[in-house]
């Protein structure tokens, strides 16, 4: 709800700030006083396109209008401004503010955070509903009819909805699969050659570094074999056992002769004859055990003639193959055990896929099925829509006219999760005049009745939080009994009909219509020879009559006319 209104230095006004209330509020004055500045400014503040004649001649700066609006915490309004990445509190008021400069240079601003005119145009689309002779914004813009139309026909659109989830999930379930199947088909001829490189070749985990080291190793081998020969010709061979042996035989048999010849067991002789045997003794067991070590080294060094050549042609066979397949030889055996599964896809995938191609083919039976059931449900609020609208067109001098929802089915391609309906909200202005939109049918006055006529019939059944709704001028060109059926309709717009009730501003020259108001602003225009300054003043009951009498009867206010509109008022 617009709960105020505050303009500076916008054409004829240097200054008002208005307190605005529920219901309905109607705005009344001679002609070119200045009623329509207020929609103006309010157009301003919204987002509507702007030029440097609004601001006040004569302004010592920029002309600017702030529209302030209390919402419900479920506003979409606040989920546009998280889109959008504005600040706000749920609980507070929405402040929309415009600047426009003499040059026609404007700035825009949402809770005092500067931003684009097309955010306060978005944000204006989603508060208020513009409905006068020259435009009407919101109500009849066709994009919102199929909303409306659900709303008032109490049409769900869950089970397409659901169905349209189900659907697109199995389209693209099916879609990755022939893609995956296609790639993999592409790819069979060059997978089945390359993997039957890898089964020949046969790559283990951690071979590289075995052959690499054993290549090392092989290497190396002839040279450590001529230093273990170099290193059994210095030992002797057999030759060097055999002198030890000889030299301990003779060391015996000198012992023996120093015992025969009565050296004491424990005398110098014999003791030093004893460690030089065990000297001798221990150095030929010594060097057997050395001559059989250099043996066995000799031995770990001996390899078959061709070991070092099949060595290395299976380690370039192994860095080939990563080199043709850009990897690590280390990634061998997992490449190879990829190619594998990967043909194996190629294989189960014709299954899979045909077995998601049937269940997308039943998710769209399923899809078509509900929207079909949706489309009869919208053709049957239609046909209501169509009766509750035609039944309020005879009171406001349209009885001539026709108005019909028109349901053209969607192509396939176009399917969404509200249906298979593109629904048109169409009129007739006379018999036997075609349909069409009613912007290009109705003329400036009928159109703004159209509109009330269809947000009458609509009243309570919006679907959502009701807009501001602007009138302006909607009673242009008729009086008596359909000035009264116009304000009759405003009223109940106002108040909902239980419903909750909506903000209604209506621009009037009828006092049928002013007598519904729920407040009542009278504007007027007042100056010299250098300046003019529109006046905007809210009414008392008092004022109020004053001001109907005043419409009634014109520039002189009798008392029959204050008695017309105390009756009128009632």
């Amino acid at each position: 709800m617009l709960i105020g209104l505050s303009i500076r230095d916008v054409v004829l006004i240097e200054s008002l700030d208005l307190a605005i209330g529920p219901g309905l509020t109607a705005l009344t004055g001679e002609t070119g006083a200045g009623k329509s500045i207020i929609l103006d400014a309010l157009g301003l503040a919204t987002g509507a396109r702007a030029d440097a004649g609004l601001v006040r001649r004569g302004a010592a700066g920029h002309a600017s209008a702030t529209a302030i609006f209390a919402l419900a915490p479920d506003h979409p309004a606040f989920a546009y401004l998280d889109d959008k990445g504005l600040a706000y509190a749920r609980d507070e008021d929405l402040v929309l503010r415009r600047q426009l400069s003499p040059d026609g240079r404007s700035r825009a601003f949402v809770n005092d955070q500067a931003t684009s005119v097309g955010v306060l145009k978005d944000l204006g689309a989603l508060l208020l509903e513009v409905h006068g002779q020259h435009e009407t914004v919101g109500l009849l813009d066709p994009r919102t009819h199929r909303t409306l139309l659900d709303a008032y026909g109490q049409v769900s659109v869950g089970a397409v909805s659901s169905a349209w989830s189900g659907w697109r999930a199995a389209r693209e379930t099916a879609a990755e699969l022939k893609a995956l199947s296609d790639r993999a088909a592409a790819e069979t001829e060059e997978l089945t050659l390359r993997l039957s490189e890898l089964d020949r070749l046969d790559p283990r985990e951690g071979e590289e570094t075995a052959l690499a080291e054993e290549r090392a190793l092989l290497g190396s081998a002839e040279k450590a074999l001529a230093d273990i020969a170099s290193a059994q010709d210095a030992l002797g061979g057999d030759n060097l056992s055999g002198k030890l042996a000889s030299a301990f035989r003779a060391l015996e048999r000198a012992r023996d002769r120093a015992a025969s010849a009565g050296a004491p067991a424990d005398g110098p002789a014999m003791t030093r004859l004893a460690a030089a045997c065990e000297a001798v003794d221990r150095a030929l067991v010594e060097a057997q055990e050395a001559s059989a070590a250099i043996d066995i080294a000799a031995e770990s060094f001996e390899f078959e003639p061709d070991r070092l050549e099949k060595t290395e042609e299976r380690l370039f066979a192994l860095r080939g193959m990563a080199r043709k397949l850009n990897v690590l030889v280390e990634d061998l055996p997992a490449v190879r055990a990829e190619f594998a599964a990967r043909l194996q896809a190629v294989e189960t995938s014709a299954e899979a896929l045909a077995a998601a191609e049937a269940q997308a083919a039943e998710a769209r039976e399923a899809y078509l099925y509900a929207a079909g059931a949706l489309s009869t449900e919208r053709r049957a609020a239609g046909d209501r829509l169509a009766q509750a609208v035609e039944a309020e067109l005879g009171p406001l001098k349209l009885e001539k006219a026709r108005f019909r929802v028109a349901l053209e089915p969607l192509d396939e391609d176009k399917a969404g999760p509200t249906g298979l309906d593109r629904i048109a909200f169409e009129i007739s202005t006379n018999p036997g005049a075609p349909f069409g939109p009613m912007e290009a049918i109705a003329s400036g006055g009928e159109l703004a009745r159209f509109a009330l006529a269809l947000k009458a019939a609509l009243a309570g059944k919006g679907g959502g939080p009701q807009p501001l709704m602007i009138f302006d001028e909607v009673d242009q060109g008729v009086g008596g009994a359909v000035a009264d059926a116009v304000g009759l309709r405003l009223k109940r717009l106002a108040q909902g009909e239980g419903q909750g009730g909506a903000q209604v501003l209506v621009v009037t020259h009828s006092a049928q219509v002013a007598a519904r108001g729920d407040a009542h602003w009278r504007i007027s225009k007042s100056g010299d020879d250098t300046s003019t300054r529109t006046k905007v003043e809210p009414l008392s009951p008092a004022e109020r009559e004053e001001e109907i009498a005043r419409m009634l009867s014109g520039a002189e206010v009798t008392e029959a006319a204050r008695a017309a509109a105390r009756a009128l008022i009632g």
